[in-house]
């Protein structure tokens, strides 16, 4: 039985650019703090607070942070720990606590998530209304929506972009959470095209995600079984998932080695492996050599 690996898939340019970040600061020896998991990978996070990386999850929490930072370096010293902020970006409300509370600040943004933040920022200031589609609640969304200046929608299907109400010649600026599914997208903008909304639509999405989608496909096509590695939270990996299971029967949705139990059928001849963004290559190995040697 043949195992084989999707072409485009694990780490991107922005978590690997994040999540070495934080390594490299631990070994600075500071007291580092993430607001917010670096990335949607429960071993990659559990690794880092084995380290001594604390994460910080609500803006009460990183406000305690400042205030423990203030007693122990005294008003306008600098902050005993560093604050970094995960490749999903954050809303600009966070960078203006940090720096109202003197903590120093390191920001792994993605480039590319800084890119739509920007965007939004910009077109909202002109008076058009932000239309983001992706996932609400995601950080990456909420992240975007705190950049914006006016009003702001979240779209996740075309279910809700039939329903999309806008004010009478009120432009609108299109974005796109960046681990979209691109064949969604598209056929989002094409519902608010025919509705006859005006104004400008930015592909946002990620080249790596298209990549990982359009070659996670294509190894689901002629795969007899289909095992795709991510976090649980993670939503480029579940979208994976998605698109594997269109073209796949068999398509598993593990986290880690332990969860791999396969029920192979007997034809099956080709095993196909992909894996999400918050994946580490370390663990698409083991589940690699599991696969070959087991099966």
């Amino acid at each position: 039985m043949e195992v084989k690996l999707a072409e485009h898939m694990g780490f991107c340019f922005g978590v690997k650019r994040a999540v070495d970040t934080v390594y490299e600061q631990i070994k600075n020896g500071k007291t580092i703090y993430t607001y917010g998991s670096i990335v949607n990978n429960e071993e990659v996070v559990r690794d880092l607070a084995e380290k001594g990386v604390r994460v910080l999850e609500t803006r009460e929490e990183l406000t305690e942070l400042s205030e423990v930072g203030q007693e122990a370096g005294g008003s306008g010293a600098a902050s005993p720990a560093s604050v970094i902020i995960r490749a999903h970006g954050v809303p600009e409300e966070i960078f203006t606590i940090l720096q109202e509370k003197h903590l120093e600040c390191i920001d792994a943004t993605c480039p590319f998530v800084r890119r739509i933040q920007k965007k939004a920022e910009e077109e909202s200031r002109k008076g058009k209304h932000i239309v983001i589609v992706g996932n609400a609640g995601h950080p990456e969304v909420e992240g975007i929506i705190g950049w914006c200046r006016g009003p702001v929608t979240v779209i996740k299907n075309e279910e809700e972009a039939r329903k999309f109400q806008l004010s009478q010649g009120k432009k609108v600026c299109v974005v796109a959470q960046t681990t979209f599914n691109y064949n969604k997208f598209q056929g989002i903008v094409e519902i608010l095209e025919e509705r006859g909304y005006n104004g400008s639509v930015v592909n946002t999405i990620c080249n790596a995600t298209e990549e990982r989608q359009r070659s996670a496909r294509a190894l689901a096509a002629e795969a007899d079984v289909m095992i795709v590695i991510g976090g649980k939270h993670s939503s480029n990996t579940r979208r994976l998932y998605e698109i594997c299971s269109e073209e796949c029967a068999h398509t598993y949705f593990i986290q880690t080695l332990e969860d791999l139990c396969l029920e192979l059928p007997k034809t099956a001849r080709l095993v196909g492996i992909t894996a999400g963004a918050s994946t580490p290559n370390k663990l698409i190995e083991e589940v690699q050599n599991y696969v070959r040697i087991n099966f």
